[in-house]
């Protein structure tokens, strides 16, 4: 299987399977001399895990990681560190109804299409708890990233028709509220509104914002590895996302260039924009600003209202789902989000080291 690498020089590679013995993530690339221990990466872990709240899956899940290798005496090696987190609770008899035919909103007819068979115990590989990798791999970019100066914060904008209002803002919400959303009254609504999709066996989707700061000038490439596009190909690597926003995304298409241009100025000797409709990024690379974008979060395709599929045998048929399975994907893929975003920023700062001979002389000539 092709496809479970990202990244150029801070390189990870997922495996393992939803309901598979364990899952985890190698990671190569990292230098040499990170501290790093488990309860680094732990603490991350906790914010995907299942089980925690009214509006997740009822699946219990520790998610303890386990680092293989990589790591000595507290500090990281420079050689792959490899993170394990073992699977304790599977149900895979929960999917034996579906063994033979295709789930509506899942990747299971074009697995069996591409590979002439699929793993239907929860997904496998296209299940979403895949991303728990992701997450172990970001926890270490962002203690990485963190050292820098550049702080990434992801949080739950909408779920269904529940916005947040930007005046309330309080980005300590966050980790306190079960949506992941940074306005406690719009958390309250969105509940509410999630406890009638579940009454009446339905799910429902929302828009996971994410903004990093500290980002300097020139981090992206003009080209094939712009910082947008590798943004976005992040984001949308993840099974649920189906669009992505940059700066004022869509809306840049209704606007005027006099309206949609970010004037600069000079402010304490250094460049800065008045606006930030952009997003942060000019040409394919940083301009100095915050970035900021947006991810649009499908329902949760698993629903226990009766469906129209058709089978292995090209018999059409009705099923009805059984298990265990989230009301809403989004505030669990809000830590998948902000750790995609740390390990594409992180890789791209890496590749930005060869840009100028003066940043190789720097480091080498004596």
């Amino acid at each position: 299987m092709a496809g479970s690498t990202y990244g150029t020089i801070f390189k990870i590679s997922t495996w393992g399977e939803s309901h598979g013995k364990a899952l985890g993530v190698v990671i190569d690339g990292c230098p040499a001399g990170l501290p790093l221990s488990e309860e680094d990466i732990q603490i991350y872990l906790d914010r995907r895990k299942p089980g925690q709240t009214s509006i997740s899956t009822p699946r219990k899940e520790s998610d303890q990681v386990e680092i293989l290798s990589g790591v000595f005496e507290g500090k990281t090696t420079g050689t792959p560190i490899s993170l394990m987190i073992r699977n304790t609770s599977q149900k895979s008899s929960d999917y034996s109804q579906i063994a033979s035919c295709y789930r509506p909103g899942h990747a299971d007819y074009p697995f069996d299409a591409k590979y002439g068979f699929r793993d239907y115990r929860g997904g496998g590989r296209s299940s979403g708890r895949e991303t728990a990798g992701r997450v172990a791999a970001g926890a270490v970019a962002l203690k990485l990233l963190s050292r820098l100066g550049i702080s990434i914060c992801a949080y739950t904008e909408a779920i269904g028709p529940v916005s947040i209002d930007y005046d309330r803002f309080d980005e300590a919400a966050i980790l306190t509220t079960p949506t992941c959303m940074p306005d406690t009254e719009a958390s309250a609504r969105a509940e509410s509104y999630l406890k009638e999709c579940q009454m009446a066996k339905d799910s429902s989707g929302g828009v996971i914002a994410c903004r990093i700061t500290g980002l300097p000038a020139g981090i992206g490439e003009p080209v094939f590895e712009k910082l947008d596009a590798s943004l976005a190909k992040a984001m949308l690597s993840i099974g649920a996302v189906k669009a992505f926003e940059m700066g004022d995304g869509v809306l840049a298409a209704k606007s005027k260039g006099s309206g949609n241009n970010d004037a600069f100025v000079m402010k304490d000797g250094a460049v800065h924009k008045k606006t930030n409709h952009s997003g942060g990024t000019l040409g394919g690379m940083s301009d100095g600003s915050d970035l900021f974008f947006k991810t649009y979060i499908k329902p949760t395709p698993s629903i226990f209202q009766p469906q129209e599929t058709v089978n292995r045998d090209g018999e059409n048929v009705t099923i009805k789902i059984q298990g265990r399975h989230d009301p809403v994907i989004v505030p669990r893929a809000v830590v998948v989000v902000q750790s995609m975003a740390a390990l594409t920023v992180l890789d791209l700062m890496m590749l930005n080291m060869n840009a100028r001979v003066e940043y190789l002389e720097s480091f080498y000539k004596k």
